[in-house]
């Protein structure tokens, strides 16, 4: 029986890992490593955030991405983007110096158990556990504007489902949003000879600023420090804090995750999509697509704008993610139904990164209704690895961060026989 199986085995599923390995945890992580990073993101892309802001997290600061970089011969500097490719990499070396416990089957279902979880892999396999990390990263909870709900992939997709667009050469192909993932999107589309539109609620696009060097006068990063979501005090709370964050009052808490850092593009692909040949329509949203003659025929509508029609080859939606419990699929529903008052809204995680079936513990976007904005990015994983594995050894009955040591009092979790039919995952 293990102490803790991780599910996913992305940027904070690894860092989980690599921190209860180090503590001494019976641990195993489960899932096709930097799955995301890998195949769901078009070759030629780059990561938005900066290089010392993208580690992942192993005790001691270790096997940190400039570290890697310099392995390789390459260097990561502040104000220098790094591209998908190189980040996907790192992840996998990552995994292989930090996590010798990765298994890249799939688990198919989650379940409780009379002592901890059962654990089903997609082979059938059968596992058990006294504490479970879920951190299945965002592509179970992927976005589609709802007028684009019911069509198939052949002439609908959302922009995660991409490792390529090679496919669109020479078509007409509308991405919708207006944050990175779809700037950049319509940037490599329209520098492959694609024809691009690109629709966007917004009235007008948002641009992140170049950042200051990182070495300046004191009273400069007094006024607006440093952190891993950018420049100024607000950013610095939001990154470096996630634990005072989850202290705010409810209402504040709902309201900075709705709004803070929302749609932008990075500084740097600024240039690109004013270079580019792109149709850009702002101030709008789809409220109608149809199939008409093998082609799409889509009708936008926006505050002070004319309703508009005009047919393309595909659409692709850059809409972002929206984490809920009713799109946990992984866990069982007697599970997923007590983790938030409704189906619909994202699970309550308490001190611990745990949820609110004890032994169950959460990780990535999914927490940032409680634990702020960072929990989006991979910079929040400095801060939910270590945090997470205390929590789980709290659960287990040991003192966080003592190797194991039992809690006068705690509760043991011994090895047990495993019953009948169930696997001993050893």
């Amino acid at each position: 029986m293990y102490d803790l199986l991780i599910v996913g085995a992305g940027p904070y599923g690894l860092s989980i890992a690599a921190h209860a390995e180090a503590r001494g945890l019976r641990t195993a992580v489960f899932g096709r490593p930097m799955e995301s990073w890998r195949y769901a993101m078009p070759r030629g892309m780059f990561l938005k955030s900066e290089p010392w802001a993208s580690n992942l997290s192993a005790p001691g600061a270790a096997f940190r991405l400039d570290q890697y970089c310099a392995g390789i011969g390459t260097t990561a500097r502040h104000g220098h983007p790094i591209p998908v490719e190189t980040f996907a990499e790192y992840g996998l070396w990552f995994a292989r110096q930090a996590v010798p416990h990765l298994d890249e089957r799939m688990i198919r279902r989650v379940d409780a158990a009379p002592e901890g979880f059962t654990l089903e892999t997609e082979d059938g396999q059968l596992l058990r556990a006294g504490a479970v990390a879920l951190a299945t990263g965002v592509l179970p909870y992927l976005n589609l504007p709802q007028a684009l709900r019911g069509l198939t992939e052949d002439h609908v997709t959302h922009s995660s489902r991409h490792s390529d667009l090679d496919r669109f050469a020479g078509a007409d192909v509308t991405v919708v949003g207006g944050g990175q993932a779809a700037l950049e999107t319509a940037a490599l589309l329209a520098e492959q000879s694609t024809r691009v539109r690109l629709v966007a609620r917004a009235p007008r696009l948002a641009w992140n600023t170049v950042p200051p060097p990182w070495e300046r006068p004191w009273w400069k990063s007094l006024r607006a420090p440093h952190s891993g979501l950018g420049c100024g005090w607000r950013n610095w709370f939001y990154a470096e804090r996630p634990g005072a964050f989850r202290r705010l009052p409810e209402r504040t808490r709902a309201d900075i995750s709705a709004t803070a850092l929302g749609p932008a593009g990075a500084w740097w692909i600024r240039d690109r999509v004013a270079a580019a040949d792109l149709d850009i329509r702002l101030g709008r949203s789809i409220v109608e697509a149809r199939l008409a003659a093998g082609r799409l025929r889509v009708r936008t509508a926006g505050p002070g704008t004319d309703g508009e029609e005009f047919t393309t080859d595909h659409v692709i939606a850059a809409t972002g993610f929206e984490a809920s419990c009713a799109r946990m699929t992984v866990l069982a529903p007697r599970l997923r139904n007590l983790l938030a008052p409704s189906p619909e809204g994202p699970p309550r995680v308490g001190r611990g990164f745990a949820s609110a079936y004890p032994g169950l513990f959460l990780a990535g976007l999914v927490t940032a209704a409680d634990f702020g904005p960072s929990m989006r990015f991979v910079h929040g994983a400095s801060y939910t690895a270590p945090a997470l594995v205390d929590g789980v050894e709290r659960h287990l009955g040991r003192q966080p961060g003592r190797g194991g040591a039992v809690v006068p009092g705690g509760r043991r979790h011994a090895p047990q026989a495993v019953a009948a039919g169930v696997a001993d995952g050893g």
